[in-house]
């Protein structure tokens, strides 16, 4: 496997410790008055999610974590994980729920993901940015009672429940930031 030496750590590097795969989310370079210059290194563990610090010298080096990114199709939710399809080989493969994280919230059928890869292995994915999806119920509003940016909870067609303004109603379509739940507009 490739090494990565000290000098070509960058924020962004993927690499192996332990066993498991890191992203480098911070690298600062420290030269103290005397001795050998510091590497500090924040990286986050791209399987389970946990940060860690650690301070490598000058001269270390770590293996590069064969970590690539690809695109699938989703295609349903089982009680194993979230089931998707590669777009060029066809082959469909779970990610499970606790990889998916948030990201699995306003997933809809057939979104074009994306997905990132150790190995053969699936461990993140990147939702839409944005999900249009049906309002199927709301509490409707006491005429006169609104001001400028009142709102309401309103379940959609997955079970989750976003807060919208109090203007719109039931089996309209909005439109969601995937990744807050935050409403954007109404679609019509």
């Amino acid at each position: 496997m490739a090494q990565l030496n000290t000098s070509d750590f960058r924020k962004g590097s993927k690499v192996i410790l332990d066993g498991e795969p890191y992203d480098m989310l911070e690298v600062n370079f420290v030269k103290p008055g005397k001795g050998q210059a510091l590497y500090k290194c924040r990286m986050k563990n791209l399987q389970k999610g946990t940060i860690l610090d650690r301070t490598y010298k000058s001269g270390d080096s770590l293996e590069a974590a064969d970590v690539r990114n690809g695109e699938a199709q989703f295609l349903y939710k089982d009680p194993m994980g979230l089931v998707f399809m590669e777009q060029q080989s066809f082959e469909q493969f779970t990610i499970p729920l606790e990889v998916a994280g948030d990201q699995a919230r306003f997933l809809q059928d057939n979104a074009i993901c994306g997905i990132l890869f150790w190995g053969e292995l699936p461990i993140g994915l990147t939702a839409p940015a944005q999900a249009v999806m049906k309002v199927t119920y709301t509490e409707s509003v006491a005429r006169g009672n609104t001001t400028s940016n009142l709102t309401k909870p309103a379940t959609v067609e997955n079970g989750e429940t976003v807060q919208v303004p109090a203007f719109v109603e039931m089996g309209e379509m909005i439109r969601i930031n995937a990744q807050t739940g935050e409403y954007i507009e109404r679609v019509r």
